[in-house]
């Protein structure tokens, strides 16, 4: 069942760095919808098949044989969050038990009941995983009917059902409830599995700590991992004061994705934000020759009065980062930008000059399946300075424009195909992330979990 689905995210124990990089807060909104789950895990198809077996330990019933349930009737649930505990269920269900009685006729018992339990969290020692096992559970009797026949004494009657009920209700329902866990732990197993980011990486969420259960919602804390494919793990920064804004609607769930952690997730992909450029035409740029160069720079045209192709080369030497504002996130990139003279025959390019710079990316945050998307589009060129030249000194200055429009024509498009691998989510509950909405906060990415 999906209330219990939702605990196995009150689980995952692993003791790591106290700063989560990513959060989770569940609400009774999502806990709310069971049926899926209830369907998925045939709950209602084990309550009535286990009655009539004979399980190790269980005794035989005094005056009832051939003891069968039909009618199962869909359960009710209904749920509140028990701060620091986990959650206090009720299901409200009925059946009909039916089976030969001490009198030699056919018995039918008509049962509405409530079952109330606590489920409790424990952990698997050998896999670290979480197992969930109900704790207290009770039967507690709505409703009795039955065909026994009117004419015996009330008393008897009573004595017989009430023996009866006892020991057939508990040792019916409760296992039934502990096999929806079972289910529950094994759909879980993958949740801290790495899962990949191209060739570049894998990230794995594991838990910070035990989660938090309140009034209103659980939390649950990640430390992800960020790991290059040659094995070496991205350290997560400082996640900056990331919280969960206070105007969403009580009751609801989010996932949040701090500034950080995306950053590493960028970390990942530095490498291939280093791009060469050889085109002589780029959308629309004039012709990428000396020749162009030449009119901001009257240097290049002494140094080469024959137009000769550019060969643009830009090299990110820093880890890229990203910042959140409210409603708005940035990319920032530092690195050189160097040009070269294409020569002819074969013969390697000539650089004419390299330059410092640090520009900024607008990110705009999508989901496709199960996996954030990023797409960017210039900000602004911070700072460009001149680290070395052939063609002697220049004004850098007078190369803004010109650098800006290439950077918007050339270079953005291909960062943009880069970031077409995507970045996992956290396998969660089947969690349909397409229906989200995405919020950029102060710190944070801020997905607010839909369901329909």
């Amino acid at each position: 069942m999906l209330w219990i689905l939702c605990l196995a995210l009150c689980s995952l124990l692993t003791p790591t760095r106290a700063d989560p990089g990513a959060l989770l807060r569940l609400g009774m909104d999502v806990l709310n919808q069971v049926q899926n789950a209830m369907d998925e895990s045939h709950i209602l198809e084990k309550m009535a098949a286990e009655a009539g077996q004979n399980r190790p330990g269980m005794k035989p019933i005094k005056g009832i044989t051939d003891l069968k349930v039909k009618d199962v009737l869909v359960p009710v649930i209904t749920m509140n969050f028990m701060p620091r505990v986990g959650i206090f269920q009720c299901v409200s269900t009925g059946m009909t038990i039916t089976g030969k009685s001490f009198m030699g006729g056919n018995m039918e018992i008509i049962v509405v009941l409530n079952i109330t339990a606590t489920n409790r969290l424990l952990q698997d020692e050998e896999t670290g995983l979480p197992m969930f096992k109900s704790e207290g559970c009770e039967i507690i009797l709505v409703s009795v009917k039955t065909n026994l026949p009117s004419n015996m004494l009330p008393k008897m009657v009573n004595k017989f059902l009430d023996s009866t009920l006892h020991k057939v209700l508990p040792g019916l329902m409760c296992p039934a409830i502990d096999a929806v866990l079972v289910y529950v732990n094994k759909k879980w197993a993958s949740l801290n599995a790495p899962m990949p980011v191209g060739q570049m990486g894998t990230v794995q969420y594991v838990l910070t700590s035990v989660p938090t259960t309140t009034p209103s919602y659980i939390q649950v804390d990640f430390s992800p991992v960020v790991q290059q494919q040659k094995g070496n793990t991205i350290q997560l920064a400082d996640a900056g004061g990331a919280e969960f804004p206070e105007d969403y609607a009580e009751g609801s769930s989010q996932l949040l994705l701090s500034a950080t952690f995306l950053t590493a997730e960028l970390a990942l992909l530095q490498k291939s934000f280093n791009v060469k450029v050889k085109d002589t035409m780029i959308g629309e740029l004039p012709p990428q020759t000396t020749v162009t160069l030449a009119g901001f720079i009257p240097k290049v045209a002494e140094a080469y009065p024959k137009p000769k192709p550019l060969v643009t080369q830009i090299r990110i030497n820093k880890p890229p980062k990203v910042t959140m504002k409210t409603g708005k996130s940035l990319l920032h990139l530092h690195g050189t930008l160097e040009m070269f003279a294409a020569r002819w025959r074969g013969k390697p390019p000539v650089s004419l000059f390299v330059l410092e710079t640090h520009f900024n990316l607008k990110i705009q945050y999508s989901v496709h399946e199960d996996r954030l998307q990023m797409t960017t589009s210039l900000d602004r060129l911070l700072s460009m300075s001149r680290k070395s030249s052939s063609i002697g000194p220049f004004k850098e200055k007078k190369l803004t424009g010109f650098i800006t429009d290439f950077l918007q024509e050339a270079y953005i498009p291909v960062i943009n195909d880069v970031l077409q691998v995507g970045f996992p989510l956290p396998d969660l509950l089947d969690m349909n992330y397409n229906l989200a909405e995405l919020d950029i906060t102060e710190n944070a990415l801020v997905l607010n979990l839909k369901l329909d």
